[in-house]
């Protein structure tokens, strides 16, 4: 269990990271806790990412998929079809609610994090 303070550190860690999702691509919920440090906490930044509040429409949260593309985090938008929308005027195809080539457009924020170091 995170204390208070390591949780609000975490929050601010995912807000981060998402923050940096390039335009055109997508990442994963377990990426993002790697990358912040809680490698097996990824359904905690799922719920971070749903309780965004007034962060969602400041962050690309709709570039935050499951590791397999789902996109399942859709019910945390204003409506089910927003997720699907706003990554389809990326460029981005979905297909039954996934990701068609989420391998190849999959961004790992643990390369950047090493690079910007």
């Amino acid at each position: 269990m995170l204390s208070k303070p390591e949780k609000d550190t975490l929050v601010q860690a995912v807000y981060e990271i998402v923050s940096r999702i390039p335009y055109g691509r997508i990442t994963s919920y377990g990426a993002i806790a790697a990358a912040v440090g809680y490698p097996n906490l990824s359904r905690m930044v799922g719920q971070i990412m749903k309780g965004s509040g007034d962060y969602k429409e400041k962050l690309p949260c709709h570039r935050v998929v499951n590791s397999q593309g789902y996109l399942s985090g859709k019910d945390s938008f204003d409506h089910s079809g927003q997720m699907q929308q706003l990554l389809e005027a990326e460029g981005i195809i979905v297909v039954n609610n996934k990701i068609k080539n989420h391998k190849e457009i999959c961004w790992d924020p643990m390369e950047e994090i090493l690079f910007d170091k």
